[in-house]
Order: structure tokens, then C-alpha cells, then sequence
């Protein structure tokens, strides 16, 4: 939890114009108890310690993994990491006050490529750094991230794809098979915040941090995630976004959307009664619609074996009639806008709603079942 003294915790961001660093920032800033400091590629390694004075914790994020030029692992990733934990040293002499050091490494740096090398030598700067002069530290080798905000066409397969498939542009698939783990930007910075605010114990010196959920897909597997992402403007029909992977990949391809695609037109279907439109569908619990009737139009007048429904009145004023279709018992109720309440249909009652208004009637409807045409469950009859 949060400290409960009041007191304001000093936070440093280096790279915090990176992606991690930009979650990172944001999520910090929504809070009263923390003050963020910032390092990017626009500042110079001079005002390292000046930015140190009074910080509790840093997070070291800055680095490089694909420069032009490969003399920037040793300046990004090594002496950057080196400069960083000598001016950390300095002011925890000074000062005498424990400072936690977050490093966010890569899981290649259990590679031999110059890019894992760096990693690997900031790593081995850093865990000689844990337990001296009451410092901390904390190094999560990460996978594959990602979340809003991170760079396409650079190093997530993820960005680079939510992009070109929300634009209509080709990907690149080499092997559809290839295995990738990822982990979400959100997952991390809650972890993050959980080490600010010490909800976890410190790791023993030169271990690592884990962040959990690690997610387990494959190339071919999130290119077909995402394209469905894509077609479900035109099918209607949802995946399951609401918790795991899929909720992760969800928004954050919607946060890869061109502003002019933030909206999409569905169908209306127009007949003298009013309209009908279809809202959403989903796999397993059915589909959402609305619909309107003029003054004195009734819709509906059939009846389900299995098939049931919720009506709620958005706009106007309702008589909902039921008929049961074997005792032949008749049952009426009103309904309207300016007292919302869900009108539910029931299986072997015939049913009917008539607008006893005099403007329009708005109805939402929620279905159980998607509509299928082949084996619709509903059957006209009046009530």
C-alpha cells in the first residue's frame, strides 16, 4: 500500500521518454505521494547526480538495443549503467539514506550478440552495486513487452503488428510457428509500484525479479489474434478481451488505431415499424441490438423454446405483453425511460412490446444467443 505518513517518495526515470518509461510516468503522476524526476536521451549524463539528490528509488530504463551505430551499447547500456551507479554511491555517502535501484535488463543477455553482452556487463555493474552503501537492486531480464506506446518497426513484434494490421498493411511472418513470450507493459508497471510502495520483499543480491503474467503464444497465433481484432468491426463478433492475454492484446491494439479509425458504421435494418441494428456479438453469451417504433407500433409477437432476452427502454414509454402457450395466462407491464428497469422474455411465453407513447420508442436489446438464421428460436405468434 501507499505509505501512510504523507510523505512524498522521490522517484528518477531514466529513459522516461522510452515506452516503458512513458507507462511508467503516467501511471506515477496519477499519484499524490510520489515525485517524478526525468532522465532522456535529451540530457546529459552530467546532470546524473544533481537529478539524485533526495531520490528513493530509481528506475533505470534507459538503454539501446538496435543503434546505428554499435559503439552506443557501451555508451547507452554500459557507461551510462556504470555512471549511474557510481553517482548513486556518492549520494547514499553523502546522505546516509538506502536508495533502490530498477533495472530493466533483457532476457538476451543470456546471448553472446553485442546487445546481450551490454545487458549482461550493466547487469554485473549493478549486482556488484546490491548491498553496498544500503543500495538495492532490483534487475528483471524481460521478454518480449508490450502495451500503448510502444515503437513499431523497432523492437516488438506486437507494436509492429497491431500497427500495419490497424492500417490495412502487410506483416512479415518468417515462421508461424515461432514461440514468443511476452509480458504486458501494465503487468510490469503494477510491479513496479508494488516495489515503491515495498509490498514485496527485496531480492537476495544478485538474483532476479520476475513480473507475472508471463504469456505464452506463437507468431502465427498473434497475427491471427489481431486480425480478428481487425474483422470484428465487420463481423461484430468479439473476442473473449475481458481478462488473460487477449484482454492485454486487445488494448493495445486499439491503441494502435489512426485517429480516423477511433469510429465504425454498422448495419441498420429500416422497415415501417422502425429500426433494427446489431451492436455486438460474442462467442458464448450472445449479442447486443437496439431498436425504435414509432407511436403505436408493436414489435415482436412471437415466442422462444430456449431463447431468452432483456429489453430496457432508453427512450419513450413500453407495454410489454405475454401470453403463456400452454395455460394460455395473459400477463402486462409498462415500462419506460424515465424508470429503467430490464424486461426479461421467458421461454414458452409468447411476448410483444407496443409504444404507448407518443414520440419514438428506443429499446436495447440483450440476446443469449447470437441470431442464426438456420435455427432462429423464434416463432410468430400473437399475444
Amino acid at each position: 500500500m501507499p505509505n501512510q505518513r504523507n510523505e512524498v517518495t522521490k522517484v528518477l526515470i531514466t529513459g522516461a521518454g522510452g515506452f516503458i518509461g512513458k507507462n511508467l510516468q503516467l501511471r506515477l503522476v496519477e499519484r499524490s505521494d510520489v515525485q517524478v524526476l526525468s532522465y532522456t536521451r535529451n540530457d546529459s549524463p552530467a546532470q546524473l547526480p544533481g537529478l539524485l539528490q533526495g531520490v528513493s528509488i530509481v528506475f533505470h530504463l534507459a538503454g539501446v538495443n538496435r543503434p546505428q551505430d554499435p559503439a552506443e551499447f557501451q555508451v547507452d547500456n554500459i557507461h551510462l549503467t556504470r555512471l549511474l551507479a557510481d553517482s548513486v554511491t556518492q549520494e547514499v555517502r553523502m546522505t546516509g539514506k538506502p536508495v533502490t535501484l530498477v533495472f530493466a535488463s533483457s532476457t538476451q543477455a543470456n546471448l553472446d550478440n553485442l546487445y546481450g553482452k551490454s545487458k549482461r556487463e550493466a547487469e554485473q555493474i549493478l549486482s556488484r552495486l546490491a548491498g553496498q552503501h544500503g543500495v538495492s537492486v532490483y534487475i528483471f531480464r524481460l521478454p518480449n513487452m508490450f502495451g500503448k506506446w510502444s515503437r513499431p518497426g523497432y523492437n516488438s513484434v506486437v507494436a509492429t503488428f497491431c500497427h500495419n494490421i490497424a492500417r490495412d498493411l502487410p506483416i512479415q511472418i518468417n515462421d508461424p510457428a515461432a514461440p514468443l513470450t511476452l509480458v504486458y507493459v501494465d503487468d510490469l508497471i503494477s510491479r513496479f509500484v508494488q516495489i515503491i510502495d515495498s509490498q514485496i520483499a527485496i531480492p537476495e543480491s544478485g538474483s532476479f525479479s520476475e513480473v507475472s503474467p508471463q504469456y505464452q503464444t506463437t507468431v502465427g497465433a498473434l497475427a491471427a489474434q489481431l486480425r480478428d481484432f481487425r474483422e470484428s468491426r465487420t463481423t461484430l463478433m468479439t473476442a473473449r478481451v475481458g481478462e488473460g492475454l487477449s484482454r492485454a492484446l486487445y488494448a493495445t491494439y486499439i491503441s494502435y488505431l489512426p485517429v480516423e479509425a477511433f469510429a465504425y458504421s454498422i448495419p441498420q435494418y429500416c422497415d415501417s415499424r422502425g429500426v433494427f441494428v446489431e451492436i455486438l456479438k460474442t462467442p458464448d453469451c450472445g449479442q447486443f441490438s437496439f431498436f425504435t417504433a414509432h407511436p403505436g407500433v408493436t414489435r415482436g409477437s412471437h415466442y422462444h423454446h430456449s431463447k431468452t432476452e432483456k429489453f430496457l427502454v432508453l427512450k419513450g414509454q413500453a407495454l410489454f405483453r405475454f401470453r403463456h402457450m400452454q395455460t394460455g395466462q395473459l400477463h402486462e407491464l409498462y415500462s419506460s425511460s424515465e424508470n429503467p428497469r430490464i424486461v426479461e422474455t421467458i421461454p414458452g411465453w409468447a411476448h410483444d412490446i407496443k409504444n404507448v407513447g407518443l414520440d419514438e420508442m428506443v429499446v436495447m436489446l440483450w440476446a443469449n444467443e447470437i441470431f442464426d438464421r438456420d435455427r432462429p428460436d423464434t416463432f410468430s405468434c400473437t399475444v
